[in-house]
């Protein structure tokens, strides 16, 4: 069985190709700044790397660059799109509707419309990705795996805020959480690596990267984690201000005589790290200039990870102890100095970083920390492709058995 997975953003396509019966990754590859006349094709199979212009005004014409590629006699993947199985889509937001991955149809369609409003930079743009192969490969069921769905453990007392209740009632207004596949994966990734059953395990994920959450996870299930109703609660991100006082919304618009979308535009969009140095929002562009003496990136990076310090902390507490810490995405991944300053004076937590082991580790998989560490450290790099197409899998082979 091969399972095309498709992740559709705003203005791109991410894309990989599993062969299910190996459990092997065949392709990837992504397409960006679709709809503008600088559109291209980044394709990598095996050790091969393309790069290649194309003409994609929508969704539809990008998706069907994929399956052009895919087919090409070049690449030699597969012949045609149909020995495409099935599509899954990751779906960043499910809301109370979507708990559990779930096969696409005319009621899933109309339900995906009801989280427009609480992932409006999300939703609208995974749907075009599903529209797009329905129109593509009308053949293939296209499975929605959805991020939130991890977090569906996370108690009443976590989840709800302290707003009256009949906002909860009428609107969903309510802590979702996010990066639920990445958690997931990562998670049992670690079970295997240690031997030890995931449900013996307490654990504190942070995923790092543009957008970035810490996650508790108590013997297998989430219990409580940073991101929050949309993915803008929590920790300091690229251009996202995470924790704030909701006051200075307000503020700001009586000052400035802001509309909401004003509001809205400065929160997701120029705040952040990016919002603290007026540089970037790339990590690593801000450890450069805080290498050549930039003030303001070095502040950016000690806010972000005093942050994230405080959110491990109380984690620690939420869970009443704490077996590992795992690092993972872009900036969890990659950055050495990011995971010593987070980790740096938790020494009374049983946290001890080795240091070298630290900053011989970047994109690779491994423990970290000291021998003297009671609470162990870990690095895995995520790979939520492989939890959507095993997802997608599962689904499929389920539906097929029940008819």
């Amino acid at each position: 069985m091969k399972i095309l997975v498709i992740n559709s953003g705003s203005s791109s396509v991410k894309y990989e190709l599993f062969d299910m019966d190996t459990g092997t990754g065949l392709a990837e590859g992504q397409i960006e700044a679709i709809g503008t006349d600088t559109t291209f094709l980044a394709h990598i199979q095996g050790k091969k790397k393309i790069k290649i212009p194309i003409v994609a005004k929508d969704h539809t014409t990008a998706i069907n660059e994929v399956l052009a590629v895919l087919t090409t006699s070049e690449s030699s993947i597969i012949n045609n799109k149909d020995e495409i199985s099935a599509v899954g889509h990751r779906i960043v937001h499910g809301g109370e509707f979507f708990t559990e991955p779930v096969i696409v149809n005319d009621e899933v369609k109309r339900n995906l419309e009801n989280c427009y409003d609480i992932a409006p930079l999300h939703t609208t743009h995974h749907v075009k990705g599903i529209l797009a192969i329905e129109k593509l490969l009308p053949k293939a069921p296209q499975v929605l795996v959805f991020d939130t769905a991890f977090h569906k453990t996370i108690p009443e007392y976590a989840f709800l805020y302290a707003l009256p209740y009949k906002y909860y009632q009428r609107f969903g207004i309510r802590k979702y959480g996010f990066h639920g596949i990445s958690n997931q994966y990562i998670s049992e990734r670690l079970s295997q690596i240690v031997n030890i059953p995931l449900e013996k395990l307490k654990i504190i994920n942070c995923h790092l990267g543009n957008g970035s959450s810490i996650t508790a996870v108590n013997y297998g299930k989430a219990v409580d984690t940073s991101m929050g109703f949309t993915p803008l609660e929590g920790l300091i991100m690229g251009t996202r201000c995470g924790d704030i006082d909701p006051s200075i919304p307000m503020h700001l618009m009586a000052r400035e005589s802001l509309k909401p979308s004003d509001i809205q535009a400065i929160l997701n969009n120029q705040s952040g790290v990016l919002g603290i140095t007026g540089i970037s929002s790339d990590m690593r562009s801000i450890i450069k200039k805080s290498e050549e003496g930039d003030g303001r990136a070095k502040l950016a990076i000690n806010m972000f990870c005093y942050r994230a310090k405080k959110y491990i902390s109380s984690y620690i507490g939420v869970l009443n102890g704490c077996d590992y810490i795992i690092f993972s995405a872009g900036i969890g991944e990659r950055s050495p100095l990011i995971r010593k300053k987070i980790l740096s004076e938790l020494d009374s937590f049983g946290i001890i970083l080795d240091d070298d082991k630290n900053s011989g580790c970047i994109s690779c998989e491994g423990e970290i920390s000291s021998e003297k560490s009671k609470i162990k450290i870990f690095v895995i790099p995520t790979n939520e492709a492989i939890v959507i197409a095993k997802q997608t899998k599962k689904l499929i082979d389920s539906s097929i058995k029940n008819m």
